[in-house]
C-alpha cells in the first residue's frame, strides 16, 4: 500500500511539472492574473515568515526569535551579505536567551 502511493505521488509531481511546457504556448494568462499571482506567492511568503517567528508547536515562540528575525530582515534590507544576515540573527537570539528572554 505506500509503494502504491509513492507512486501514484511521483506520477501526480511529474504530471505537475510537466504540465507547465506542454501548456505553456496554449494558456494565455492575463496580466491582471499575473500581478495577483505574484502577490499571493508574497502573501504566502510573509505567512510562512510569521508563523514560523511567531509560533513553536501551538504556543507563543517568545520574544528573542522574532527579534533575530527582525534583525535579520533590517540586514536584508541594507543588502548585508547573506552569511552576515544569518549570524547576526542567530546571535541575537542566542544573547537574548542567554540573558533570559524567552
Amino acid at each position: 500500500m505506500p509503494l502504491l502511493a509513492v507512486l501514484l505521488l511521483a506520477v501526480g509531481t511529474y504530471a505537475f511539472r510537466m504540465a507547465g511546457p506542454l501548456l505553456g504556448d496554449r494558456l494565455t494568462v492575463s496580466d491582471r492574473v499575473r500581478h495577483l499571482l505574484a502577490v499571493a506567492a508574497a502573501v504566502l511568503l510573509v505567512a510562512l515568515v510569521a508563523t514560523g517567528t511567531f509560533t513553536q508547536g501551538h504556543d507563543f515562540a517568545g520574544w528573542a526569535r522574532p527579534a533575530g528575525v527582525l534583525v535579520a530582515g533590517v540586514l536584508v534590507l541594507r543588502r548585508a551579505p547573506f552569511p552576515l544576515v544569518v549570524v547576526a540573527a542567530a546571535a541575537t537570539t542566542a544573547l537574548l536567551r542567554l540573558a533570559g528572554v524567552s
